[in-house]
């Protein structure tokens, strides 16, 4: 049921505003307000705080599903997840109670990782974090951050300024909307997911509840990496459905465009490239609801598996849309036509939540320990 109104949604109001939103790069706060209309953010929320507790499953059929019609509004709504789990997963009762309410009700979120000398190897980061009496000063900058100008809760991560060693110093918490000190310095202008606010922050002495921490000084790198294990089979998802919305394109463009008499459908080569994608997304389809189906069951050591997924997915989404561009010849090289758009989205599916060079890099460390 919440698919079929998820589809629904998708088709009759999301999809037709892609377009434009991409054209003018405005927030799509129409499609946000019909998300949450639908209650969506309820799904990933437990019952105890307004959410209806689904499984990670149906969460990741969400985002496909919202992904295929707008890439942007996919990456939007995704994030809310991705930022708020961790307070789900790690966060005491006390902050469960105050918090996700307001997630369950449909507040944006913002997960804030990444620093100009911080990417793919997050112990890098010079955000700091100083106690002072019951509140925290946050000191530094995050780049790359998602819905970072619109959000209602931010969850940032930074160095508790007590412990030197990089990693053991890694703590994090959550930063609610409009606390003095808190500055967007400046939108990227991107290729791809244009309606999608990407932005740059400064913390300059915020300061927050210590209430807000999540656990304890310096537990911030587990918490981080479990976040990341999550978020990559979104991310994959998200890919999936710019692959799937490519390929349905494609395929109906060849069985209605004739060449020489013939729809180009029936040419051998093409029949040849579509049988290639074909396998492929049913095999990343069929890997990523595997690792949907750990998740679900509670196994906790599923790095390399979300990594996999992540990066065959993302790697697809890439070749789809490029091969379907092809398909649409000098068509698809046109705005008239959403290829064009679908494929300056999927590039940036192979870049964040770790570049696919990382991936292949973890994924191939992990077969040598093994």
């Amino acid at each position: 049921m919440v698919l079929d109104s998820v589809r629904g949604l998708a088709e009759e109001r999301i999809k037709p505003r892609a377009a434009a939103y991409d054209e003018s790069g405005e927030f799509p706060w129409d499609n946000v307000h019909d998300i949450n209309e639908l209650g969506l953010n309820g799904v990933f929320v437990p019952e105890q705080y307004g959410g209806a507790g689904l499984s990670y499953t149906a969460y990741l059929h969400c985002v496909r599903e919202i992904s295929k019609a707008c890439a942007s509004t996919g990456i939007i709504w995704a994030t809310n997840f991705h930022a708020m789990k961790p307070l789900m997963d790690w966060g005491n009762e006390e902050q469960k109670q105050r918090l996700l309410p307001k997630v369950a009700e449909g507040a944006l979120a913002s997960l804030c990782i990444t620093e100009p000398s911080a990417g793919s190897d997050a112990t890098g980061m010079r955000t700091r974090f100083t106690p002072n009496g019951d509140e925290i000063v946050i000191d530094g900058g995050k780049t790359f951050i998602t819905n970072g100008d619109v959000a209602d809760l931010y969850l940032v991560f930074g160095k508790w300024s007590e412990i030197d060693d990089p990693k053991r110093s890694i703590s994090a918490l959550i930063l609610e909307k409009g606390t003095p000190g808190l500055v967007v310095q400046g939108k990227e202008d991107k290729m791809g997911h244009r309606a999608s606010s990407t932005v740059q922050l400064s913390f300059d002495g915020c300061r927050v509840p210590r209430a807000n921490l999540l656990q304890g000084p310096g537990d911030g790198l587990k918490i981080l990496l479990a976040s990341l294990n999550k978020s990559r089979p979104s991310v994959a998802a998200h890919a999936l459905g710019i692959a799937n919305a490519a390929f349905e394109d494609g395929v109906e463009y060849i069985n209605e465009r004739k060449q020489s008499g013939r729809r180009i459908g029936e040419f051998q080569g093409l029949q040849f490239m579509l049988a290639d994608l074909i396998s492929e997304a049913a095999l990343c389809e069929s890997w990523l609801w595997h690792v949907a189906k750990l998740i679900d069951s509670g196994e906790q050591d599923f790095g390399i598996e979300a990594s996999i997924a992540k990066m065959r997915a993302s790697d697809l989404a890439m070749r789809v849309t490029t091969d379907v561009v092809q398909l649409f010849g000098g068509y698809g090289y046109c705005k008239d036509y959403r290829v064009e758009r679908l494929m300056r989205d999927a590039k940036i599916t192979q870049i964040w939540e770790g570049t696919n060079q990382i991936h292949r890099q973890i994924i191939g460390r992990s077969a040598l320990q093994r």
